[in-house]
Formats: structure tokens, C-alpha cells, sequence
């Protein structure tokens, strides 16, 4: 971060390995999708050494070769690390996708990571910095990690790099816009045909000195003197923004008195400050030129990196239990500690099974060796059976992740990061600790998915595949849940959003060997009677021996909702054997279950059995049963049958400047605004009750409305009449089967 470069002693083809925690540097690249954060990743593993050309690794294989539905769907989809070495350290780069449906993938990446670079594109327009981008970066704010941003695209800018940082400043810097400050400006070579100016260089405002990338390796030179009043300005701000962030309070008055600082106590300064989370340098960052190893500014981001960005043993590591929930102490980040692991991420590999991405926050996690797994549990998303579970497993081969490349490791130590193979039974966001103390980490929030979509197996070979599939779909993917809905009948795999739902489809189809069909989703609809009726049922039938005979007369009314089917007997003289009286309460039941109207559950209803007649000899169990299904289909006949549809309570959190579409758009689903309250400055949360018919797809459409800045949930409500149009739609789809 001197401006000075630092020598890389990383060897190729070796995998990077810390040996130490204050060695290691774990950082998280964010930003929309089409930011340039794996190009980034790539310049900076090939200016690094990592690799021997742009996004090609020693040994064969791509960066930017993580999983082939990402080469199909052209972006990423899933987390990623990319380990490499510079000067002394190690730096695990996680690269997270920049779509909103792959959240809990970020999540997953701010979990495991120290610190965060924000990746802002310089081809966007100015003031189009993602609003899914600025939530992350109110998320850091909030546990204090510490963040930098870096402009990429500057050979494509639509924005110059001096309005992007202040768009920057005002987006991210909140009250403090001094807090977020470049370290360095573009310089600009000769004009190109197509108008642009590419940048070949950078200007070092504390050091006041050019570092020249146009040849693909990074030079050293002093600037013009023509260029110094160009760059005083931006000088004076930054170092007066170190100063206001300075633990040393006498810097400012020293400052103010005209007193020269020296640039070794800025530059000291500014990496506390960075440590801390309390100021966030802007830099600019592009891959190198043709034949060349170092992209602009790869050389001062790496710096930034190693000397700006806090070790593990800096940051604060989440709360452990006992496994059934007993505090215990807090755990520091000391190899020698005891073990307390977490996997980050789960994927499965066509040649060596499953693969657990895991961070060591205590201890020392070495091959071959036996740990204890504890989950939370995942019963709520479909994980069948372990909520929460225990195991002992054997720990495989320890692994160092490049492109399609597993590297060997030794040992992982508190703070690092690395693969552990064959660990059947551990899930993400389980922990990993030992069989004589076994411990459990405090979980990370996960995005609740919001998408339903609807499956079918293609064909009889795909059902007998379809139970696992989905089984080991949902293990690598939290975000995911899985419903068997006992209503509808339907399997519903709930995802993020329609980018999420693809890759899911398509990972059982090349994974798994699972081929499903989507399907209409239905909602669970219920059925009541719209007023009292009464109905006969007359069962009598005789062909030869033993005949039926079973006649009942009930009386049907409604009741208030949530009451249920209640089943009263009224019966004088005895007109009904006592035998039979549960005979006809259970075909009422059972054709209520059935339905009566349109096939959906009948609820809330008094049915009062008042009257009727039986045979000594031809009276039964079975035809009494028949009779009460028959009478009450008689009733239903006589009455208004209501349909009755699921309502759901939504809270929508938005900026302010939102609440205005956000509640039309709601209005036109039908929906109850019932309040509205402020969330912080800025944004309000908008309270509604909508029917969950009208809110399938609002989890896309609410992304749309609020252009990603919005976020929801929703929880049942109560069952309520639907309109009768819309009923009378569904009871003619009903009878017509369509």
C-alpha cells in the first residue's frame, strides 16, 4: 500500500499454504453481476504468479472454470475460492456471484471472509451502482468488517473514474463520504479510434509517483511537474481524510498548523484505519495488456491487501455451544486451540464425491483425522431426518482448490481455508470440532426462499432417481427448500428466484441423471358452506342376501374460520343405532376431506346429525358411512359453497423511495395495506395482507418493482373467501380438468 511493489515468492504450481494465522488474508469480492470479479480474481492470481497467462493455471484448467452450467448460463452461480501467495502471506480469494438469487452464496463468502472488496464497473452509468450491492455493503458495516472498493472497466468507462468515486463516496460513505477516498487516479494514454483513452497508469497521491502498467509489467516513475497541480487536490482530501481517521489526535492540529506529515505516518495510519473498517479506499483495477503478467493496479490492490486488510486473528469469531445448547467460553484463533471448523459450502464432484469447503476458526484440522459433526438441523428445508444431527466422520484428503485442481495440503490452520473431501454426513453451516469436545457455531442468517416451483418426474426411471437427487440438491444448497405439500399433493422446491430455479432444474438434470417437469404450483384451497343447509342421504340397496340400508338427514352450518369440521349428535329414539352414529361422522369427515364442490378440503362447519333409519338386518357400518358422504353432498348441493383461499401476511422492506409502487403494485394483487413503519434511515417497511395465489412470482416481480433494493417475507395468515369471478373460474377448471 506504499506504492512500493512486493517481491511474489508463491511457486507455481504448489499450493499456498500459511503455516501461521497473521499469514493470512481471507477477502470476499462483491459486487452485481457483470462487475469483473472473477476477471479481477484472474489478473490478480496472474499478477501474483498464480498463474502463467490470464485465467490459465500452471498446470491446466480455468479460474474461471468452476462448474459448466456457469459456462452455459455466462456467469457464475456458485461460490469460489482462489487461493495465492504474495510476499509472506497467503490470500484466499472468495469469489461470490454478483446475481441476487445466489445470495446465500455470499452469504456463505462473508461467513468465511475477513474483508471485502466492493467491485463497481466503470461501464455502468453513474448512479447505477445495484442496490443489491449497497445492502452488502450495509451488512459489513453492521458487524464492522472491513471493505475497499475497486473500479473495474475503466477501458470501457461510460463513468470517469473521479465521478464513479464520488458516486461511491455518497452511495457507501453514508455521513462520512470522506471516509471512502482514492489511494490513487488512472492516468490515460493516447486517445483511442473509438473515442476512449485508455488507462495505462496510475498516480500515487501519497507518493506522488507514476506507476506505468502500458507494457504488461509495472514501472516506477516520477511524475511530470505538470502533473502535480492536477493531483494536489485529490492529495490534500486524502490525507486529510487519514488524518480525521487517525487514533493519533494531535495529527490534525500538526496539519492545520501547516506542518508537513510524513508519509510513512499517513501510510501507517491509513492501514489501521482500513483494519478497522473505519475508512475505505477506492482503487482502479484492470486485467494487463497483451502478453503482460500485471494488470493496472493489481500490484497496489494485492499491497492493500496483505498490509491493509486484518489477519483471522483480528476479527471476532461467532459464539460456540455444546451441541444441545450450553454456553461455553470464547474461542480465539490459536492453531494450538481446540478445533472449531465450519463448512462454508458443499459440492459434489463427479470423481470424488462430495467436497466440503471449510474455515478453521480454532485449532489445527489435519488429514485423516476423526472429528465431530453438529448441525442445526435443516428439517425446514427439506433435510429429512437431521434436525439437528450428530456424527463422527473421518476427515479425507485436505485440498487446495484452483480451477479443476485439488492441491494436497498438510494441515489447515485456525484462520485458513481449505477442501476436505468425503465428509457424507456434514452439511453447509455445520461444525466441525473434536470427538472429545464437540462443539457447534453459532449459524449465519440465511435468505428464506420465496419461488415455488413445482416438479414432476419425467418418466418412471427419473421417480425412482427423484427422492436423492433432491435429497443431495438441498444439502449443497441451504437457499433451497424442499416441501412435500400433503394439500396439493405437490413436491415444491422453493428457490431465490427464477436464475436459481434454472440452475437447480439443471443440476439435477446433469448431476443427478434427473429429468423433472415444472408444473403449475397450486395453493392449498378450502372450501365452506355460504350458509346453513340440510341434506338426506339415502343408501339402500338389494341383490340377493344381504342387502345396504342406511338413510340420515343432517343439518349443515357454518362456522367462524379455523373451527373446523365439528360433528354433532342430535339424534332422539334411537332412529340411528348408537353403533352408527361414528359410522356417519366418519363419511361426513372423509367427504369433507374430499371436498364437495371443486375437490378442495371443506372446513368450518357444524354438521348436526338430526334424524334418520336402519334395517335390523341389512344396516352396516360401510352403508351408514356412505349415507353421511351422500347427505352432505345433498346439502352442498342446496347451498353457496365459498371457496376459501390462503392469505398471507408480507412485510416488504424498501427504500422510502420505493413505498409508493411497492403498495400500488400490492393493491393490484388484491392486497390489504395494513402499515407502514421506518427501518433505519432510509427505508420503511410496508405491512400487508395478500392472497398467496396473487404472490407466487413476487419474489422476481418485487426484485423488478424496488430494481433489487427490496426485501420480503411472508407467513400464513388465515384462509379467506375469494372473490366469487375467480371461484367460479377455478370450479369450471375444476369439472373441466384443465
Amino acid at each position: 500500500m506504499g506504492d512500493k511493489a512486493n517481491a511474489h515468492t508463491g511457486a507455481a504450481g504448489r499450493a499456498p499454504a500459511a503455516d501461521r494465522p497473521s499469514a493470512v488474508r481471507n477477502v470476499v469480492l462483491v459486487g452485481h453481476s457483470g462487475s469483473g470479479k472473477t476477471t479481477l480474481v484472474e489478473a490478480l492470481a496472474l499478477a501474483a504468479g498464480a498463474v502463467n497467462r490470464a485465467g490459465r493455471v500452471e498446470d491446466g484448467g480455468t479460474i474461471s472454470d468452476y462448474d459448466e452450467i456457469e459456462h452455459r448460463q455466462q456467469r457464475s452461480v456458485q461460490l469460489s475460492l482462489v487461493p495465492l501467495e504474495w510476499g509472506e502471506c497467503k490470500i484466499n480469494l472468495l469469489d461470490t456471484p454478483g446475481y441476487a438469487d445466489f445470495v446465500g452464496e455470499l452469504r456463505a463468502g462473508l461467513r468465511a471472509a475477513d474483508a471485502a472488496l466492493f467491485v463497481v464497473s466503470a461501464a455502468q452509468e453513474a448512479d447505477a451502482v445495484a442496490g443489491s450491492t449497497r445492502m452488502v455493503w450495509e451488512e459489513c458495516a453492521a458487524v464492522g468488517m472491513p471493505r475497499a472498493i475497486v473500479v473495474t472497466h475503466l477501458d470501457t468507462a461510460r463513468t470517469g473514474f473521479a465521478e464513479l468515486t464520488e458516486v461511491c463516496a455518497r452511495i457507501f460513505g453514508g455521513d462520512d463520504p470522506d471516509a471512502v477516498l482514492p489511494l490513487y487516479l488512472p492516468v490515460h494514454g493516447a486517445e483511442a479510434p473509438d473515442g476512449h483513452a485508455p488507462a495505462t497508469g496510475l498516480v500515487g497521491l501519497l507518493s506522488e509517483r507514476i506507476f506505468d502498467y502500458s507494457t504488461g509489467e509495472r514501472r516506477e516513475n516520477p511524475p511530470d511537474e505538470s502533473q502535480r497541480p492536477l493531483i494536489a487536490e485529490a492529495r490534500a482530501r486524502l490525507i486529510e481524510g487519514i488524518i480525521a481517521e487517525s487514533e493519533d489526535e494531535s495529527l490534525m492540529d500538526r496539519y492545520l498548523g501547516g506542518e508537513e506529515i510524513d508519509v510513512k505516518t499517513l501510510i501507517d495510519d491509513l492501514e489501521k484505519a482500513v483494519a478497522r473498517g473505519t475508512f475505505h479506499p477506492v482503487l482502479a483495477a484492470a486485467p494487463a495488456a497483451d502478453g503482460g503478467r500485471q494488470g493496472l493496479g493489481t500490484v497496489e490492490l494485492l499491497e492493500l491487501i496483505t498490509r491493509g486488510f486484518p489477519t483471522p486473528l483480528e476479527r471476532e469469531i461467532p459464539a460456540v455451544t455444546t451441541p444441545d445448547g450450553q454456553p461455553r467460553p470464547p474461542v480465539t484463533c490459536d492453531p494450538e486451540g481446540p478445533l472449531v471448523a465450519e463448512v462454508v459450502k458443499t459440492a459434489s464432484d463427479p470423481y470424488v464425491g462430495r467436497v466440503s469447503l471449510v474455515r478453521v476458526f480454532s485449532g489445527t484440522l489435519r488429514p485423516d483425522e476423526t472429528v465431530h459433526v453438529s448441525g442445526h438441523g435443516l428439517t425446514d428445508r427439506g433435510h429429512a431426518g437431521r434436525d439437528p444431527h450428530e456424527a463422527d466422520e473421518r476427515v479425507g484428503a485436505l485440498t487446495s482448490p484452483f480451477g479443476k485442481q485439488q492441491r494436497p495440503l498438510d494441515r489447515c490452520v485456525a484462520g485458513d481455508l481449505a477442501c476436505v473431501g468425503k465428509l457424507g454426513r456434514a452439511e453447509t453451516g455445520d461444525t466441525l470440532s473434536s470427538t472429545d469436545d464437540p462443539l457447534l457455531m453459532e449459524p449465519w442468517t440465511m435468505p428464506d426462499p420465496l419461488l415455488p416451483l413445482a416438479i414432476e418426474a419425467h418418466s418412471k426411471a427419473d421417480e425412482d432417481k427423484l427422492s436423492q437427487g433432491l435429497a443431495r440438491l438441498v444439502a449443497e444448497d441451504p437457499t433451497m427448500r424442499l416441501e412435500q405439500n400433503q394439500d396439493t399433493h405437490q413436491v415444491v422446491l422453493w428457490c431465490l428466484g427464477e436464475a436459481h430455479r434454472d440452475v437447480a432444474l439443471e443440476r439435477l438434470r446433469s448431476r443427478y441423471g434427473v429429468q423433472v417437469d415444472a408444473v403449475p404450483h397450486k395453493v392449498s384451497l378450502r372450501e365452506t358452506f355460504g350458509g346453513p343447509s340440510a341434506g338426506r342421504g339415502r343408501h339402500v340397496k338389494q341383490s340377493g342376501g344381504h342387502g345396504q340400508y342406511a338413510i340420515c338427514e343432517i343439518d349443515v352450518e357454518p362456522l367462524p374460520p379455523g373451527s373446523g369440521i365439528e360433528f354433532v349428535d342430535k339424534v332422539v329414539g334411537g332412529a340411528v343405532p348408537r353403533q352408527f352414529i361414528p359410522s356417519v361422522e366418519k363419511g361426513v369427515r372423509a367427504q369433507a376431506a374430499r371436498g364437495v364442490a371443486a375437490g378442495y378440503p371443506l372446513v368450518d362447519v357444524r354438521v348436526t346429525l338430526r334424524d334418520g333409519k336402519a334395517h335390523s338386518v341389512d344396516s352396516s357400518d360401510a352403508a351408514f358411512q356412505t349415507a353421511g358422504a351422500l347427505a352432505l353432498r345433498e346439502a352442498a348441493a342446496e347451498a353457496t359453497i365459498q371457496l376459501l383461499e390462503p392469505v398471507a401476511e408480507v412485510q416488504v422492506l424498501v427504500p422510502d423511495e420505493y413505498v409508493g409502487p411497492v403498495m400500488s403494485d400490492l393493491s393490484g394483487r388484491r392486497g390489504r395495506v395494513v402499515g407502514t413503519e421506518q427501518a433505519g434511515p432510509g427505508r420503511t417497511v410496508v405491512r400487508a395482507e395478500v392472497p398467496e395465489i396473487e404472490i407466487d412470482r413476487y419474489a422476481v416481480d418485487l426484485r423488478s418493482v424496488s430494481h433489487g433494493t427490496g426485501r420480503f417475507d411472508r407467513t400464513y395468515a388465515r384462509h379467506e373467501a375469494m372473490p366469487p369471478p375467480l371461484a367460479g373460474k377455478i370450479r369450471q377448471q375444476a369439472e373441466t380438468g384443465s
